[in-house]
């Protein structure tokens, strides 16, 4: 059996990655686990010109209420404190980058679960987490 003493959960705040933190947050339950919530901030935008430093501040300051909304969740089903930390995107390279900073054992992320030319064009951040991460990746389908 696995010994998974911390497990990530990459969220984005869509359904996929509401269906990944109750299934990190059911695991973390019972395997008596940390539990680290990882977002990936990613300011793209239409032109090379890099947006105005207020916009960056304010867009940040926004993901992390997010993810404290979120966090708190978690810390209300497991009852114990649960780390959050908004990463340096893109999303993929940030989340690994992050689970090995923080050096997980396990990594719950959710899926879209697109097929086809949807799934060509927009790639799949999980699909590339299970290439990057340095440590096993749960894929948990919405």
């Amino acid at each position: 059996m696995a010994d998974w003493k911390r497990i990530g959960c990459a969220v984005d705040f869509s359904d996929g990655s509401r269906a990944a933190l109750r299934e990190a947050t059911d695991l973390a339950g019972r395997f008596g686990a940390g539990l680290v919530l990882l977002h990936a901030e990613e300011l793209t935008g239409v032109t090379d010109i890099p947006p105005p430093r207020s916009v960056v501040e304010s867009t940040r300051r926004e993901l992390e209420a997010k993810l404290a909304e979120w966090k708190g969740e978690a810390e209300r089903e497991l009852r114990r404190e649960v780390e959050a930390h908004v990463v340096p995107g893109p999303a993929a390279p940030g989340i690994a980058r992050a689970a090995a900073d923080r050096r997980l054992d396990l990594l719950v992320t959710g899926t879209h679960g697109r097929r086809g030319f949807r799934h060509l064009v927009l790639g799949s951040v999980a699909e590339r987490l299970v290439h990057l991460a340095p440590c096993s990746v749960l894929v948990v389908r919405a």
